[in-house]
């Protein structure tokens, strides 16, 4: 059972009140909003795999593979105890901990099962680290029907926080009309949704030269987001709580060429009432970047009520970003918004 709302924090905020000296009034009351782990019971069913997604060891290594994509498992990947001690080093209270892809809809037939798997495993993790950590779950996006009874589950039953929608489900965009039912359900129950960035949908045009972390990632997430906002899904889901990590991708940066494109030349409007650019203002955006001006812009165009502290391990070092955050020299106020007050309205910690 999840704690009592009241205590949730409170307990997190006591257990990390004895972390090394601070360097600003926020430290040791961070949460961060986007931290991954796979479980173990889910990497040995996919080395019994011989297709994509599958896993295989190299040495001491193990490989996820998507598609063409090789991934190397960093070695925390499974680790929450080492999470825990790296979110102490960072000052970090607590951690929405979600799984990483591959997701459910990769599966076919077992999605579901797969979806139920991995909803447990983020659960009994929360449970035995009630203090450290809150749950988002996943989805089986194959079926509607399949997708809103996990959400519920998730939700009601497990005491999740949030929801993880990939930027691209098995080759399908979130945009489209089989998924709009979550978009309704999640703003009636004032659920927040996190849109991740899975393989991406050019991943031949980043293949080389490893760029599929570097740029095809981000540029899947952008397109996708861009999509939700085109499709109008924002517009007729006001309310909805919708979080794009890595400061949004590229799309807040070219966002001023789709507003041209639609409001001036009249070129896929068809389902906005706005610009481009006011929807996107609606939408959070998270801290992982490895450069600050970035999450400076961030911040300057949405507002810092709408930016959070994220550190995306442990492909990144929580202490890495906070550092930038702490470099933009944010009033005491605006800092606290970021490493902690968004964070913990947003998901009604």
């Amino acid at each position: 059972m999840t704690q009592p709302r009241r205590s949730f924090l409170a307990g997190a905020l006591a257990a990390t009140s004895m972390t090394t000296s601070t360097t600003a009034a926020t430290r040791g009351s961070r949460i961060d909003s986007q931290s991954h782990l796979f479980s173990e019971e889910f990497l040995k069913l996919l080395e019994k795999r011989k297709i994509s997604p599958y896993v295989y060891r190299k040495g001491d290594d193990r490989y996820v593979v998507v598609g063409d994509w090789h991934r190397r498992l960093m070695p925390k990947h499974t680790d929450a105890a080492a999470k825990i001690a790296d979110m102490d080093k960072a000052g970090i209270a607590m951690t929405a901990l979600s799984i990483n892809d591959p997701g459910p809809e990769l599966f076919g037939n077992d999605s579901t099962a797969m979806a139920v798997m991995l909803n447990d495993f983020i659960a009994d993790t929360v449970r035995q680290y009630p203090t450290r950590f809150f749950g988002l779950a996943t989805l089986p996006f194959h079926s509607p029907d399949a997708m809103l009874k996990e959400f519920d589950r998730a939700i009601g039953k497990l005491g999740m926080k949030g929801i993880l929608l990939y930027s691209n489900l098995d080759g399908k965009f979130p945009d489209e009309p089989a998924y709009r039912p979550l978009y309704a359900e999640a703003e009636r129950r004032n659920v927040p949704i996190l849109l991740h960035p899975g393989l991406p949908m050019a991943y031949s045009a980043v293949s080389d030269y490893q760029m599929a972390p570097m740029l095809g990632l981000m540029f899947d997430t952008t397109i996708a987001l861009c999509r939700l906002i085109l499709s109008g899904v924002l517009d007729k889901h006001p309310n909805l709580k919708l979080v794009c990590p890595h400061v949004g991708g590229a799309l807040p940066f070219l966002i001023g060429r789709v507003d041209h494109q639609t409001m001036v030349l009249k070129r896929g409007a068809e389902n906005i009432r706005m610009a481009p650019s006011e929807y996107l203002k609606r939408v959070y955006l998270d801290t992982v970047s490895p450069i600050p001006m970035a999450i400076r812009y961030g911040i300057d165009f949405v507002g810092v009520d709408r930016m959070l502290y994220s550190s995306d391990h442990p492909w990144v070092d929580p202490s890495l970003i906070a550092g930038h955050v702490e470099s933009l020299k944010l009033s005491a106020a605006d800092e606290a918004k970021v490493f902690t007050a968004n964070a913990k309205r947003l998901f009604n910690l």
